[in-house]
């Protein structure tokens, strides 16, 4: 049936959305890389609209440069590892981390960031590394730096779904913590506070090494942190409005964990009306009591005597003080509480740059993880990194190549900036909600200048809110997945989604959002969470998410052309909003009940995507042309290092127009990292290449990235992989490797594959 409907909705489309159709697959543009995101390029808040100008790294401060590093050299180290060793890196990076931590981060600040500097060449870890220590800064020496993430028998998930297809987080129990406190999961890196609360100590010290982790950042923990609200005075309903700054607080409970300048998530408890605002009902799904509207704020006055806290800007929700006080019945039965939890120990300052992540899988072949939305390896959902109770961190400049699951991820996060990155894969994509680049519970941040290829989605969700997306190159769908995920604003984005990005590619452990068997359905660029749909996992998107001047398309037969998606230049798409409140996007005024089949419908006019003309380049910037996008990475030595060797090398066979360039990017006793660029020299687009060399006796390949390699005696060939095959004209690619040994590549030349 949905088939059959296909050309009547893309007639639909191609008439209100602008829609134009291209023959052959949209070669992908360039991230942006070089916006100027600095605040005094930020545009004011346009009439109408959000005010962005503060999202990111400390509301819109460049990201740190060489000068806001610790002079001292203590707080400078490299950890005691040695790459290529094949040994296990664990604890030597952990105690690195641990070192500065104890030593560092007590007298450090933004303006003095520790520095932890991570060798080229590979580096083994077997469990989750602990970033807990503030004001610090992880770097590589480039994609040369290698983590090779490979799970240990206390890492891995020991609980699975009674069908085995996802990790069990509910069965994942020891004494009365679960699985679901370290949601969203286990990773390579975990920003996060270890602190557990006194309640749990004991239970902490009792537990074995593979459930100790379910109590580390207890301390923040809403049921433990989190002090209960009192209506406002002539609106005894609500401890505070949507536009309001002041909370009101409950009469009792201590207040020793706010402070002005601290951090404070105001939480809102669901309730059956708000779920009737969401469309969510009738349904069959149980409702939840839980706080589906939250957002972390800083606070800028704490009243003692009054029992208020102010925080730095407006409200975007109502706050009941409880679940049934806005004249709600309770939700199964029981009244569930609103709170202001304060971050009792927040993680600052933590910065990632220039180093690569992956995750071994033996076994697994990262081909047959393309286009396939299942888990391949379901105890084996590991993401990258996680940041979880943390603000004012950022990501820049790292390659995340097949991790278990979300390269990135976070939950309970503020202030983030994650830009320049490459993400490229997963091997678990399917049920629970694997394989995203996923921002959920995350508040003005900014990603900027990423490049994602062969992951599920690119996700807002759960009350996620103020976050810039701008000049991103996507080939998955923008998802707007449920939760009241609100006043997020993409931009200046390119999404190119084939048809085979869709649930029904799928090998095993399969799944559709929300848990059921794959649909019928192709993930169009933009995905939006339905309220009779979402509700089975929280409830549907929110108010005013924004779309302005991306280049989207979407392949929606096998086979067929792509098309224009929601791409009009001079036209603001708000999603959800009817031009002053929330609305439920609707088909002739009847709420729809699910996305799937319904992605190339006409909601403007009244049915819940409000539209606004608008000629500015970018509601964010004033200027999107030309300007570094932040300061340059920063130096791990107070010295000028030296120049990287090159050797260029033009092919002498082939199309006559690739060349390839060969650069040293670090060198130790035994071995060196290597970057080798392609360039395309020709007048058209190359859709492939093939580079090929010799190295000496006694030198080999030790390990690479970015290209499937083959070897006959010492002879090696490489061949791109699916994200840098094309190379438009005038234009680079590259792929990088280690060497065992000092001998450099000779006879090296460059082809079309």
């Amino acid at each position: 049936m949905y088939r059959r409907s296909v050309p009547l909705l893309v007639a639909a489309l191609a008439t209100v959305l602008a829609a134009g159709v291209i023959a052959a697959l949209p070669s992908h543009s360039a991230p942006l890389t070089t916006l100027d995101l600095s605040a005094a390029n930020r545009r004011a808040p346009i009439a109408g609209l959000y005010d962005w100008s503060k999202a990111g790294y400390r509301a819109g401060a460049d990201l740190p440069g060489p000068a806001q590093l610790n002079p001292s050299a203590s707080c400078r180290i490299t950890p005691a590892i040695t790459p290529n060793d094949g040994l296990d890196d664990s604890a030597g990076l952990q105690a690195a981390i641990d070192q500065i931590k104890a030593n560092c981060s007590p007298s450090a600040g933004f303006t003095k960031l520790s520095l932890i500097t991570l060798p080229a060449g590979t580096i083994n870890v077997s469990r989750q590394i602990a970033v807990d220590a503030d004001y610090l800064l992880i770097k590589g020496a480039g994609t040369s730096t290698r983590i090779v993430f490979r799970p240990d028998a206390n890492t891995r998930y020991d609980t699975l779904t009674p069908d085995g297809s996802d990790w069990d987080e509910d069965a994942m129990t020891s004494g009365s913590a679960k699985g679901g406190w370290i949601w969203p999961g286990r990773g390579l890196f975990r920003v996060q506070s270890r602190g557990v609360h006194t309640s749990y100590a004991s239970e902490y010290a009792a537990a074995p090494a593979n459930r100790k982790d379910l109590f580390e950042g207890t301390v923040n923990v809403h049921w433990k942190a989190g002090l209960a609200l009192r209506g406002k005075a002539g609106d005894t309903a609500y401890a505070a409005r949507a536009g309001d700054t002041v909370v009101h607080l409950a009469t009792s409970g201590t207040l020793a964990n706010f402070a002005v300048g601290g951090l404070v998530n105001i939480r809102a408890a669901n309730s059956m009306n708000f779920y009737a605002q969401q469309q969510a009902l009738p349904t069959s799904h149980p409702l939840l009591n839980q706080h589906m509207r939250q957002q972390i704020f800083t606070i800028t006055a704490l009243d003692s005597t009054n029992r208020t806290v102010t925080v730095d800007k407006p409200l975007e929700y109502d706050v009941p003080v409880n679940s049934t006080s806005d004249g709600s019945a309770p939700i199964d039965g029981t009244v569930y509480l609103s709170k202001a939890s304060p971050l009792v120990d927040p993680v600052l300052g933590v910065g990632f740059e220039d180093l690569t992540i992956t995750q071994d899988m033996p076994g697994l072949n990262p081909a047959n993880a393309v286009h396939n939305y299942g888990n391949m390896s379901p105890a084996d959902e590991m993401h990258g990194i996680v940041f979880k109770w943390a603000a004012n961190s950022w990501v820049r400049g790292i390659r995340a190549e097949m991790t278990g699951s979300h390269p990135i991820v976070t939950e309970e996060a503020y202030r983030l900036q994650i830009v320049g990155n490459q993400l490229d894969g997963s091997w678990n994509k399917g049920k629970g909600g694997n394989g995203y680049f996923r921002g959920s519970r995350v508040w003005d941040s900014l990603y900027a200048g990423n490049t994602s290829r062969n992951l599920r989605h690119f996700t807002f969700q759960w009350s996620a809110s103020g976050n810039v997306v701008i000049g991103n190159d996507f080939d998955s769908d923008l998802n707007l997945h449920g939760g009241w995920e609100r006043n997020n604003l993409f931009e200046l984005n390119t999404v190119t989604v084939p048809y085979d990005h869709r649930s029904g590619s799928c090998t095993a452990n399969c799944g559709e959002e929300g848990g059921g068997g794959p649909d019928a359905s192709t993930w169009y660029p933009i995905w939006w969470g339905a309220g009779q749909k979402a509700v089975k996992w929280s409830g549907s998107s929110g108010p005013r998410n924004v779309f302005y001047r991306n280049t989207m398309t979407k392949q929606a037969t096998s086979g067929g052309p792509y098309t224009s998606y929601y791409s009009a230049t001079g036209t603001v798409y708000q999603f959800g909003w009817s031009g002053t409140a929330f609305k439920h996007l609707s088909i002739a005024s009847t709420p729809i009940t699910d996305w799937a089949s319904n992605e190339t419908r006409d909601y403007t006019s009244g049915q819940g995507v409000h539209t606004v003309a608008q000629t500015v380049p970018s509601i964010f910037l004033k200027s999107v042309t030309g300007t570094p996008t932040s300061p340059p990475p920063t130096s791990s030595s107070p010295s000028p290092s030296p120049s990287p060797s090159t050797s260029p090398s033009v092919s002498p066979t082939g199309s006559g127009c690739l060349s390839a360039r060969y650069v040293q990017t670090g060198v130790w006793s035994n071995g060196y990292g290597a970057d080798v660029f392609i360039k395309n020299n020709c007048s058209v687009k190359t859709l492939t290449w093939t580079v090929e060399f010799d190295l000496p006796t006694g030198t080999s390949v030790s390990s690479h990235w970015s290209a499937t390699k083959t070897q006959t005696g010492q002879h090696y060939r490489f061949v791109n992989v699916s994200f840098n095959g094309d190379i438009n004209p005038g234009q680079e690619e590259d792929f990088g490797f280690n060497a065992a040994g000092l001998g450099t590549p000779i006879n090296l030349v460059v082809r079309p594959a």
